[in-house]
């Protein structure tokens, strides 16, 4: 191992001579051996895991950030080899979701559907793309393993969207530059908050610190900071209702008996073309189309046409992960609406809880603190934070979806991927769909935009077929993001 595994076990007989905590070296880092299946072929890699410091204006050491690296080691051009960066979403979530259960080398013990099994931990991920890229998953401060290290350092240095994404850029230059991966290509991706995080990003890497980017996937994105209040906000649930109504069995026959791509086609020809104009008109709705409309929103969602005129046309999704299964006495889960709860009362506006996050707790935690103690012999006392503190957290001035459409406009390599599931409630496939269309009105970069959806949740990659199609549209998507030897970036 080199100096920094020497560097923890003599802190950590000194932690336990002293009953002190054993934290890792703010600098250091531990590198293993490894090598997995993809694809039917053998790929050997490096895993290197630790925490290199931010840095204040003082040079001062302020935090720590915990980053895992995977390098493929079986080949003989590392430096120009693509360089993926990672990170979750929350704003306050550590990695662990990506890395442990989509695009890394190892994936969660669970079932084909995605639902925990025991024992708890991990198995080798088959459909990994360590074969196309190399991997770096970062978790920023108070998230994971990175923590705040000087008590007097502001919080808002690093809790909010712009001032995340200043100090992370920094952060990545560093590690690009001890790395010597600046003559890689280079791609981010980000799930959930997370692509608020990589779309800011995107300009910021390129803009101050002259480093462009490939690619940017955007895995259940947020609005990025584009508008949908009103009429656009309430159409635009309808396709998500329809998708989670027909997973559930709940749609009339006619529509139950189509395909899920089939049938959301027509859900979104009915709230783009008769829904939204007809919300447009509020209150001043004449009473028979207000009629005809609950109607055929209630044919589209599963829910009664009565508790959708009690809403006036506006159902919150909370209410509909409430309605749609209430006579079975069942709710439906936020981020995955395959998943079932269980409420103390059939009452009420809003489940009890998160049906799907309970359920991957179960699994991700175990195999997390497994992972890195007994397979990349990353040993310490501090707590993995699933969900760390970062509150408050400053969401002004979000205008990361004009930051990635401004990076895109002035960097002709750069593309983007959408890949979202249909059953997501929280950032549903249709809002990823808008956002797409509105990232950049002038329509002039909308050759360099695609989109994937997937037949399970918010972590689409949980259900074994969308692992192996999600991470083959990555493979993709990298190889077709790649210039052409010689092809210069101009328009």
């Amino acid at each position: 191992m080199r100096y920094f595994w020497c560097m923890t076990i003599l802190l950590g007989l000194s932690a336990m001579a002293t009953g002190q905590m054993d934290m890792p070296d703010p600098d250091g880092y531990i590198e293993t051996n490894h090598e997995i299946q993809v694809n039917g072929k053998t790929i050997k890699y490096t895993a290197k895991t630790g925490t290199q410091p931010v840095w204040d204006e003082d040079l001062k050491v302020s935090a720590m950030v915990h980053y895992t690296y995977y390098k493929r080691t079986d080949i003989e051009d590392s430096e120009t080899r693509p360089l993926m960066i990672s990170f979750n979403g929350g704003p306050g979530s550590g990695s662990v979701w990506m890395h442990l259960a989509y695009t890394g080398p190892y994936v969660l013990n669970i079932d084909d559907e995605g639902y925990p099994l025991q024992p708890y931990g991990v198995r080798k991920n088959p459909y990994s793309v360590l074969d196309v890229t190399d991997l770096l998953y970062i978790n920023p401060v108070n998230t994971g393993y990175s923590r705040i290290l000087d008590k007097d350092v502001k919080k808002e240095t690093f809790f909010g969207v712009n001032a995340d994404i200043k100090y992370l850029a920094d952060w990545i230059n560093t590690f690009v530059t001890r790395e010597n991966r600046w003559r890689s290509p280079k791609y981010l991706i980000g799930e959930s908050y997370g692509t608020t995080r990589v779309s800011g990003l995107a300009l910021q890497l390129q803009n101050a610190q002259w480093m462009y980017l490939n690619g940017v996937i955007l895995v259940s994105p947020t609005n990025l900071g584009i508008k949908r209040d009103g009429p656009v906000d309430v159409a635009g649930r309808i396709p998500y209702f329809t998708a989670a109504a027909w997973y559930h069995n709940a749609l009339p026959p006619q529509l139950q008996s189509l395909d899920l791509t089939e049938v959301l086609e027509h859900s979104e020809q009915f709230a783009l073309d008769s829904l939204l104009p007809a919300l447009a008109r509020g209150g001043f709705i004449a009473p028979q189309e207000r009629q005809d409309m609950a109607k055929r929103m209630a044919h589209y969602s599963g829910i009664s046409q009565d508790l959708i005129l009690q809403h006036n046309l506006d159902v919150p999704t909370y209410a509909f992960w409430k309605y749609l299964l209430q006579d079975d006495g069942y709710t439906i889960g936020r981020l995955d609406s395959r998943y079932l709860g269980i409420d103390r009362m059939d009452a009420g506006m809003s489940p009890d809880y998160n049906a799907e996050l309970t359920s991957w707790l179960h699994s991700f935690t175990p195999a997390i603190n497994y992972y890195f103690s007994q397979i990349l012999d990353f040993k310490t006392d501090v707590k993995y934070n699933m969900f760390g503190p970062v509150r408050p957290w400053d969401r002004s001035n979000d205008k990361t979806g004009e930051n990635l459409r401004q990076a895109m406009a002035q960097n002709p390599y750069l593309h983007v991927m959408i890949q979202a599931g249909y059953f997501d409630g929280a950032t549903t496939y249709f809002d990823a769909k808008y956002t797409m269309w509105h990232l950049d009105p002038s329509g002039k970069l909308k050759d360099r935009m695609r989109f994937e959806g997937y037949r399970s949740g918010h972590m689409m990659y949980l259900r074994r077929d969308d692992l192996r199609l999600a991470n083959d549209h990555i493979r993709s998507f990298i190889e077709d993001t790649l210039p052409d030897e010689g092809q210069p970036a101009k328009y």
